[in-house]
């Protein structure tokens, strides 16, 4: 197994909290890394019908199964069985008694938060990071790694990545979306993702995306919310905090793998990212994806914002820490440019706290430009070393 940077803070969860909750999109590698650091616990899997029904009809038959805990996998398909969990760790008062996991957020978190509430460590695990896949083999080329994307089943099983992420769409499709929003006609559903897909690392307009899905505002925020809860994307919030300007309110949204994207855009061969009018997109979604996978894994929280102006000035990436400012500006470029640092020194103008300059590019050389940290796509997690270079 490809050992994963959440590891150390799911051990350390166990030893702290009776139940540790690991959450995020399908085939992030959930069931993988709970097996692997639990491998003493019994697994039960909630999507096998027999074991649903069971857990269903009869919860407390269900649980006594498991009077040392367990594994259970898909626990949002039996959301009722969080409160009889809640009795049983309250009664034995063990840390690491329960591994749950799932992929949905919606029924989950509002269980946890009612059944489970101090009770339980929340891990968000999304797939692979730069750093877990290429860290012993680097790939070769920036336009490979785009369309390839970080679902592990496509490094394990050696997959083509477009068919491969065909039937994840499929998949989810089916299994997530009808259920939790009860459409009849998917390829709505479908048309609607694709047309999303082209607008990843863009300010979000939902009446302009509803006028050419042909639905309505409502819906089209209904549907927004359920890509989110499923962490295929993730919407980014503007920052305004203690800036006297005007400042645009609306999110960003970011596809949270490049691969998936690459696919629900029709890019079929890494050579089309070349030429691709959205190839810088992409790889500003492929960057902020990275930085999100770093603050997940590592149990830090995701102050990430960005900033824009009505006059354009931006930032694409702005992290607020406890007593400064990280900015972050992502091109696509194999060429540095100084003009690639307006935005960052505008911003820098504006505040007065300590702040961090980088620039995340499309060339292969890290270095210092003056104040600023310039770093290749190949060594995003160096943005978050004290000192990166």
């Amino acid at each position: 197994m490809i050992a994963r940077s959440i590891s150390e803070k799911a051990l350390q969860y166990a030893t702290q909290y009776p139940v540790v909750t690991l959450t995020g999109p399908r085939q992030s590698g959930k069931t993988t890394l709970s097996k692997a650091l639990f491998p003493n616990k019994p697994y039960v899997s909630l999507e096998d019908i027999e074991n649903r029904n069971q857990a269903s009809q009869d919860p407390k038959g269900f649980l006594s199964r498991y009077p040392d805990g367990a594994i259970i996998d898909e626990i949002q398909r039996v959301p009722g069985l969080f409160s009889y969990i809640q009795t049983i760790v309250d009664e034995k008062n063990t840390e690491g008694l329960f591994i749950l996991t799932g992929s949905q957020q919606f029924e989950m978190i509002e269980s946890l938060t009612q059944s489970l509430a101090g009770r339980t460590a929340l891990i968000k695990l999304l797939p692979f990071s730069y750093d877990e896949i290429y860290s012993t083999s680097p790939p070769s080329d920036l336009f490979s790694l785009l369309y390839t994307g970080f679902y592990p089943r496509i490094f394990d099983k050696k997959l083509n990545p477009t068919e491969a992420l065909s039937f994840y769409v499929s998949t989810y499709l089916e299994r997530d979306v009808r259920k939790i929003i009860n459409i009849k006609d998917l390829s709505l559903f479908e048309n609607f993702l694709k047309l999303l897909a082209g607008r990843s690392g863009q300010i979000l307009n939902m009446n302009t995306l509803g006028d050419d899905c042909g639905l309505s505002h409502n819906t089209i925020k209904s549907w927004i919310s359920v890509l989110e809860a499923s962490y295929i994307i993730k919407k980014i919030s503007p920052y305004y905090r203690n800036l006297n300007k005007r400042l645009i309110k609306a999110s960003k949204i970011h596809f949270l793998d490049s691969g998936l994207l690459c696919y629900l855009l029709g890019i079929t061969e890494p050579q089309q990212l070349i030429s691709h009018p959205l190839r810088g997109s992409i790889f500003e979604s492929y960057v902020v994806s990275e930085i999100f996978k770093y603050h997940y894994h590592h149990g830090i929280p995701d102050n990430i914002y960005f900033f824009r102006d009505y006059q354009g000035h931006e930032v694409d990436i702005l992290i607020e820490r406890a007593n400064s400012i990280d900015l972050i500006e992502i091109k696509s470029s194999a060429t540095f440019q100084e003009n690639h640092l307006k935005g960052l020194k505008y911003f820098e103008k504006l505040y007065n706290s300590e702040i961090k300059k980088s620039l995340v590019y499309g060339g292969e050389e890290n270095y210092k430009y003056k104040d600023t940290n310039i770093v290749s796509w190949r060594n995003i997690s160096s943005l978050f070393k004290s000192s990166t270079f």
